[in-house]
């Protein structure tokens, strides 16, 4: 197995985001070159209600896919296609912007106040900015979940691992895969790699994640 070497370690920053959320940006309305296709990566971990409340009101997309992982508490969403819906943890809410899209997001925490999530910006390729705008949401029971043979666990959201396939349904348009993994605490190698060739390739190192536990099902 061939290794790459990590090219660049990125501390998120803070971010004043929406109405006022405070969150930290990965990367983002700069030169994102270098992760193309994906234009942002926003970590909205919050326990402090005031600081992510006001939320993201109505506003517009166009030309991208955002696709929101939610981790604690729950995100209330409506755009201007007449969709409303809410996700909480586990669950995965995709619009695909197309043409053109109006939208909010609304973060509410969980019983005690906590927030955490990801969201992610995906550029449409040229032939697909027009596209006519969707929208799509997958429950946390809907995931795969993968297991291999040395401990590693997987929820698979979209893209092709140890022949299974994501959830989503003729989803992504730019074609990616995104998984959360848990690792064993050993030192076997762990085979996550998708098949074919990997161009881009990023991972978020999330510290202190007992404070926000990945939604896994139970075995």
């Amino acid at each position: 197995m061939s290794l790459r070497p990590v090219r660049r370690l990125i501390e998120a920053k803070p971010t004043l985001e929406g109405a006022g959320v405070r969150l930290r940006r990965a990367f983002g309305f700069g030169n994102t070159s270098e992760f193309d296709p994906f234009l942002l990566l926003d970590d909205f971990r919050n326990d402090v209600p005031d600081d992510y409340l006001a939320g993201f009101p109505w506003h517009p997309h166009r030309g991208i896919e955002t696709i929101t992982y939610v981790l604690a508490g729950t995100v209330e969403h409506a755009d201007s296609l007449g969709n409303r819906g809410a996700i909480g943890a586990g669950d995965i809410q995709w619009m695909t912007a197309g043409r053109g899209i109006i939208h909010q997001e609304m973060p509410k925490g969980d019983q005690v106040g906590q927030m955490h999530g990801f969201q992610l910006w995906a550029n449409l390729p040229s032939s697909l900015k027009m596209t006519a705008p969707r929208y799509q949401e997958i429950k946390a029971p809907e995931v795969p979940e993968l297991t291999d043979d040395d401990g590693t666990r997987v929820r698979l959201v979209c893209g092709s691992l140890w022949a299974s396939e994501g959830r989503s349904r003729g989803l992504p348009l730019t074609p990616f895969m995104w998984m959360s993994a848990c690792l064993p605490g050993n030192e076997k190698p762990s085979r996550l790699r998708p098949r074919g060739t990997l161009l881009r390739m990023f991972s978020l190192a999330v510290e202190n994640s007992a404070m926000h536990p990945a939604p896994w099902r139970s075995n």
